[in-house]
């Protein structure tokens, strides 16, 4: 079916003349550049910048370059580019480590945005009536969806920086995450985005443009004073032990003299659990008893288990699962309790190579892993003596929003994130890292502390509220914390991702619609 894009009075000017922004446009390489430029901007929404109000804004000037084509094919180009410029933007932090490889991952990804160019030439092109008005805010932000849906597969990198994200600390984005998770504040803030467009550009669609902003901003309020909220059922005493940058020869022992230290020092201080950072013990403990004397001492002295974190070469109890394992262990006065859970999402190039054997000497040219490591088999909720039930997961699965509902279903009355971004220390990955652990308490009701090695950790409350001080890259404490519990099931943890479905309903009703009004009207005849 062919694709009708209207053309936009700034590409209709005379190609010999017209002003400088327009002949900037008509210029290949020019109108390129531009759409780099503005599929960037949303990165500023997100941590360390985190101006999330900016996120309801950014998308604008890439929308109005889109709606400017004046062909099918410029339009896919426009949001192929677009989408390379965020992806660069999002994950810029990851040039030292995998260099100009990180250039072809973006152009790769960045494809996901072409047909989303089309489909946002077809809506906001020319002069859209009312009720093509009406429809692109409906389905321009459902296209979006699809490419954050497809982009948070594990195998293309995992669901980092999704544009629901950049509003962590928006406590109306959160209620609103609590019904319908990051998937539905990311409909959100693209509805707005395209709602924005079509003010100012169409003076037809205003009246129906601002009716769908009122509605956005009552279905807002709605969720704010309606949708379920947690009961809280009492608080729990949690210190975050954060070693601080080591770095050089003997860096594991010194990194985890360094905690022992720090660990120490919490004894008299009633806390119920101590959190290690992800990589805190470089040795398998069931193999090294002295490593885990050491722990289990640690435990006895401050009258708390201590959940620690090993990066290690283990034997599994099956056969033939001999590797590298990122395991959460439990540590208790009486030793390692058994409680254990193995990372089952790993970091492609980080933890693994994507089919290696093509794509191996990625390693030559970047930090790529030199040897991929193992998956375990599924979550684990870990029984503390007092009752408590923790649900444990390592590094980026804080990412994704099924792993936190899943512990959540399975009783985990606090989440916990153990991670080490000390690799990016000075980036703005350990804000963004630690953002997240927001999202994921409002999206369960349930608490979340994120305890890094290097900085930044952090502790949420069940409605995504910080807790306490945040500790920095900088910092070698161990904090504190008295972390409130709560009971109850938000709307995301009964229903899931349910936006994801229903934007997927929103674009088959489209694509229907355009197929039956194609099948309907004749075709023209042959001259």
């Amino acid at each position: 079916m062919p694709m009708r894009v209207g053309r936009h009075p700034a590409v209709r000017a005379d190609k010999g003349g017209g002003r400088p922004f327009e002949r900037l446009l008509r210029s290949r390489t020019g109108r390129g550049a531009v759409a780099l430029c503005a599929g960037a901007l949303p990165a500023l929404a997100f941590p360390a910048p985190s101006l999330w109000w900016f996120a309801y804004v950014a998308l604008v000037p890439w929308l109005l370059l889109i709606r400017s084509a004046d062909t099918g094919r410029r339009a896919a180009a426009d949001g192929w580019l677009g989408g390379m410029g965020f992806m660069l933007a999002v994950h810029h932090w990851l040039m030292p480590s995998l260099h100009v490889f990180i250039v072809v991952l973006a152009a790769l990804l960045g494809l996901l945005w072409a047909p989303w160019g089309l489909l946002v030439a077809r809506l906001l092109g020319g002069s859209p009536s009312v009720r093509r008005a009406v429809a692109a805010v409906a389905v321009v932000p459902s296209g979006w969806l699809m490419i954050e849906l497809v982009r948070s597969w594990e195998g293309l990198g995992g669901p980092w920086g999704l544009l629901g994200a950049s509003q962590w600390q928006v406590a109306p984005a959160l209620r609103v995450a609590s019904v319908g998770g990051v998937w539905l504040v990311s409909l959100g803030v693209v509805a707005v985005n395209t709602t924005i467009v079509l003010l100012p550009a169409v003076p037809t669609a205003r009246r129906a443009a601002t009716a769908c902003l009122a509605s956005v901003a009552v279905g807002v309020g709605a969720t704010v004073i309606w949708a379920p909220r947690p009961e809280e059922t009492g608080s729990v005493r949690v210190a975050v032990v954060q070693p601080g940058v080591v770095e050089g020869p003997g860096s594991v022992e010194r990194r985890f003299t360094r905690s022992e230290e720090l660990t120490r020092g919490l004894a008299g201080r009633d806390v119920d659990l101590v959190l290690w950072g992800e990589s805190s013990v470089g040795v398998d403990l069931s193999r090294s008893p002295g490593t885990a004397d050491r722990v289990t001492a640690l435990s006895r002295l401050v009258g708390a288990d201590v959940l620690v974190n090993m990066d290690a070469r283990r034997t599994d109890d099956r056969p033939g699962r001999t590797g590298i394992y990122k395991s959460a262990v439990l540590v208790g006065p009486q030793g390692p309790t058994g409680d254990r859970y193995d990372k089952m999402r790993l970091v492609p190039f980080g933890e693994y190579v994507p089919a290696r054997a093509l794509l191996g000497w990625a390693t030559s040219v970047g930090k790529a892993a030199g040897e991929d490591r193992l998956r375990g088999s599924g979550p684990v909720v870990m029984d503390l003596p007092d009752g408590l039930r923790v649900g444990p997961l390592v590094c980026f699965e804080s990412a994704f929003p099924d792993m936190s509902r899943q512990l959540a279903k399975d009783g985990a009355q606090l989440l916990v994130a153990q991670s080490s971004t000390s690799t990016f220390q000075h980036s703005w990955a350990p804000a963004q890292h630690a953002s997240l652990g927001a999202l994921r308490a409002a999206e369960t009701g349930r608490p979340m502390a994120h305890a890094t090695l290097t900085g930044v950790s952090a502790v949420y409350g069940p409605l995504g509220e910080r807790v306490g001080p945040v500790l920095g890259t900088g910092a070698s404490e161990a904090a504190v914390y008295d972390v409130p519990l709560a009971r109850g099931t938000t709307l995301f943890v009964r229903l899931g991702a349910w936006p994801v479905y229903g934007a997927l309903a929103v674009l088959a009703v489209f694509f229907g619609a355009l197929g039956l009004r194609s099948l309907r009207t004749p075709a023209p005849r042959r001259p």
